[in-house]
């Protein structure tokens, strides 16, 4: 496959640089140059190598710097981390080696850091990439072929999804930590195919209802050309990918009844099974070889990642190349302990009793002997390989599984039919696939939400689909408990409904050069929770 590298060019400014973090750091913002989309021709062969590009950016390690600048540079893996975190669902035993750990403790995420930047950046360069091949193919027109039709589809697809993640970690949600009132219902500009230099300087954020729209008519142009074009490979979306994308979407905008009708679709279309659980607990192919449940994933080789700019050197904790093995990433005991033994999932955790499951470790049992409770074995390096990155971290890397639209379908059908019917769906899914003793039962459709979140967690740790879910649904937040097993005071954080970072800044460099931003920044989340650790049994006390 060809990779191409993309103008980036959306700003004014050309290089700025400000001190960040600790004050002794200085950050270097880059600028990416090359070809546009009037480059990529118009033929299918062209618009192929093009499309290409764009699963093989998503992996590419330092993505926006080009060079070893922050280890948070690691494209679209690094969002899944990113979220994970958010949620309070990772614990590290030395965090000084877990390079996400800010966005857990709500602690330097202002908007000159690299925690609001690269997240930022990485989707809008994702999103130049996706405009390009836009730009040269107009799916609408009768006159071409269902094979361009197709591929100009893809692009639409993948816009689709990065317009999504960034309304997602930038539209803010009320809470009593930040003022938001001056930004509530706007999310981020719409930077299109059409977007010129001049346009971009004064390019206000999107209202929530105008982002949704735009996003949704991407998907209806996706559906079009999907219809009648199967993608080469799972590195590409297809149409019971977009079918997904959709009920995501509806979701996040509230609207459940589409919601359901879209998950069913896309389960349904995909003829995608859950994982089993030999699938799940294998000691060499664990969540690093797509399964039939893999309904879209990415893969990197070792021509676009690094040895420590890889997914799986800062996720496995059996890979001896990477941070992970270092920082020896936990499960959050509080969502270990809400598993029953029954659930097969527990076991991707080491339990405090060593004797309850056959743990298997390519790395022998005297290693797993010796690694601290709660440690996660739930993503294994390719081939059992935990010494050589080029070999073990060149693994499948989920975007989309068919277990999420399950749990959507669960939560839609509860929330706009009624709760006994989602509770229903909720129940023959775990009982078919994961607690054959499951049997969940409520008539309150917030209680009934809420153990569809934890069931997301719980299925996603690592891959943070459930962040959307949560920050939805603002379940509260509680890291300090009797027994929590974080370590470090500044981790030890009770927030009321969310935590104030769950929105996250846009960066300086960014309202510095587009003047309809300046003023409407969303509010600095740093110093809202001042004391740490918060009493157990209490929430941090809000600001507003």
């Amino acid at each position: 496959m060809i990779m191409k590298k993309n103008i980036f060019k959306l700003f004014s400014v050309m290089v700025v640089s400000a001190t960040v973090l600790t004050g002794c750091i200085e950050e270097v913002f880059p600028e990416d140059s090359t070809a546009t989309s009037d480059q990529i021709g118009a033929s299918a062969t062209a618009i192929e190598a093009s499309l290409n590009g764009l699963p093989s950016q998503m992996v590419q390690g330092y993505l926006v710097y080009g060079k070893q600048t922050h280890e948070t540079d690691l494209a679209y893996p690094s969002l899944m981390l990113a979220q994970t975190e958010l949620l309070g669902d990772v614990v590290a035993t030395d965090y000084g080696y877990d390079w996400w750990w800010r966005f857990n403790a709500n602690n330097g995420m202002n908007d000159t850091g690299y925690y609001s930047y690269l997240p930022y950046f990485t989707l809008y360069k994702f999103v130049k990439s996706a405009n390009d091949v836009i730009a040269a193919v107009d799916v609408t027109d009768p006159t071409i072929t269902d094979e361009m039709r197709g591929l100009g589809s893809i692009a639409h697809a993948f816009r689709a999804l990065d317009y999504y993640t960034l309304m997602v970690l930038f539209e803010p949600v009320e809470n009593i930590y930040t003022d938001c009132s001056k930004v509530l219902g706007l999310t981020v500009p719409i930077v299109t195919e059409a977007t010129t230099n001049d346009i971009a300087k004064s390019n206000p954020r999107a209202t929530h209802e105008e982002l949704v729209n735009f996003i949704l008519a991407d998907l209806d142009k996706a559906e079009i050309g999907l219809e009648s074009y199967t993608p080469v490979s799972k590195n590409f979306p297809d149409l019971a990918v977009v079918y997904g994308l959709k009920a995501k979407v509806y979701m996040w905008d509230g609207q459940f009844a589409k919601a359901a009708e879209y998950a069913r679709k896309a389960i349904d279309k995909s003829g995608a099974t859950p994982m089993s659980e030999s699938q799940w607990h294998n000691p060499t192919t664990g969540f690093n070889t797509a399964t039939s449940a893999w309904m879209w994933y990415l893969h990197p080789t070792a021509s676009n990642m690094g040895n420590l700019a890889n997914f799986i050197g800062h996720i496995s904790n059996e890979a001896d190349w990477g941070y992970a093995s270092l920082s020896k990433l936990q499960m959050a005991r509080s969502l270990y302990d809400a598993i029953p033994a029954t659930d097969f999932r527990k076991y991707s955790y080491l339990d405090p009793d060593r004797s309850t499951y056959a743990y298997q470790s390519v790395r022998g049992n005297a290693w797993l002997d010796e690694q601290p409770d709660y440690m996660s074995l739930k993503f294994r390096p390719v081939g059992g390989d935990y010494n050589t990155y080029s070999v073990g971290a060149a693994a499948d890397i989920p975007v989309m599984r068919v277990e999420e639209m399950y749990l959507i379908e669960a939560e839609a059908v509860g929330a706009s039919q009624n709760v006994a019917a989602g509770v229903q769906l909720l129940n023959n899914f775990m009982k078919q696939y994961r607690q054959s003793n499951y049997n969940f039962s409520t008539g309150d459709l917030r209680n009934f939400q809420l153990e569809v979140l934890k069931q997301m967690r719980i299925e996603f740790w690592g891959e943070g689909i459930a962040f959307p879910t949560a920050k939805r649904l603002k379940p509260d937040v509680i890291q300090n408990y009797e027994g929590t097993n974080f370590i470090e005071d500044i981790f030890k954080i009770n927030c009321k409904g969310v935590k104030p970072n769950w929105t996250l800044m846009i960066p300086k460099t960014e309202v510095d050069s587009n003047t309809a931003l300046q003023g409407m920044n969303n509010p600095d989340p740093s110093g809202a929770i001042a004391k740490r650790p918060t009493p157990i049994g209490e929430f941090a006390p809000g600001n507003n």
